[in-house]
């Protein structure tokens, strides 16, 4: 009796529900590519919006691009393949939305209170939400590895996080133990810095740990590092963006420099090796899922 039961399909209802579940990251992450696209539209080309410093606001125009023309079209590419069953297109999705999460932050609290302000949090409330159920589903979907990974892609991991932490600290320690603490931001116009927040509370911190997952081989971990470093090319594209951007809106200022466009270009593109590299662990799924979406249509 107990096997018998064991064999019985699913109800359609309870099928329609889980698949509801299961997309419904993946519609977020669409609706988030439409808002940021209207987001960044209006910070590129509605005149007198952006009402920062000028090499603020050249900054914030850098990053619209680069996410308009990269972050936004791999969500609608890979979020659609993700739906296919793609683990590798999931991975680029996790990894993009994470880049908007973490650039919504900065448009938010680096970019005075603007006409865009629901936009920007639109563009958080939805990064946000998605970005927790695609991790989910990404930590549920990879079981295994096709293959062992490196040791070496930790070490980058690691190395990348200490660099981080190391150019912030030398920064913020100073600061805190100066007499006028905020002197260091007086070209910003802020009354804090919102990426060095971001970097040493979260995003370094679950990095570090991700790279030990990358060094003991765990195929949740390796996936989500993999989606981590996607983020990294991403924002080192827009890194190079918004100091190309900032420099040319204020070339005396320190916090734009074009010396620094080549720099996180190259550091893209020495970005795409660890990444392909996990990608290669990665087992994709899509061929198996698309044999058995045949299967279930046609072998009765």
């Amino acid at each position: 009796m107990n096997t018998r039961l064991q064999s019985v399909p699913p109800a359609a209802g309870q099928t329609a529900q889980a698949g509801r579940v299961q997309i419904l990251p993946l519609r977020l992450a669409n609706v988030l590519a439409a808002v940021t696209a209207v987001a960044c539209l209006a910070n590129l080309l509605v005149p007198d919006l952006l009402s920062g410093t000028a090499v603020m606001n050249g900054s914030a125009r850098g990053t619209s691009l680069v996410a308009l023309v990269v972050a936004v079209p791999l969500l609608a590419v890979c979020s659609w393949r993700a739906h296919l069953g793609s683990t590798h297109a999931l991975v680029i999705t996790t990894g993009a939305t994470a880049y908007l999460l973490y650039n919504s932050v900065l448009f938010l609290f680096a970019t005075p209170f603007n006409q865009a302000f629901l936009l920007y949090v639109a563009m958080l409330g939805l990064a946000a939400w998605s970005l927790v159920g695609l991790s989910l589903a990404l930590w549920s979907r990879v079981d295994e590895l096709a293959t062992d990974v490196p040791r070496w892609v930790a070490g980058y991991v690691w190395l990348v996080v200490a660099l981080n932490a190391i150019a912030w600290l030398a920064r913020v320690i100073p600061a805190t133990l100066d007499e006028d603490p905020t002197a260091w931001l007086a070209d910003t116009g802020l009354t804090t810095n919102p990426v060095i927040t971001q970097d040493l509370a979260l995003w370094l911190p679950l990095m570090a740990w991700l790279g030990w997952g990358v060094w003991t081989s765990r195929p949740s971990p390796v996936a989500l590092a993999a989606a981590g470093l996607v983020f990294w090319v991403v924002e080192s594209l827009g890194i190079a963006a918004d100091q190309w951007w900032g420099h040319q809106a204020d070339p005396s200022s320190a916090w734009a420099s074009w010396e620094a466009v080549p720099m996180f270009l190259s550091l893209a593109l020495v970005a795409l090796l660890p990444t392909l590299r996990l990608f290669q662990a990665i087992p994709d799924g899509l061929d198996d899922h698309a044999d058995q979406r045949r299967g279930g249509r046609h072998g009765r």
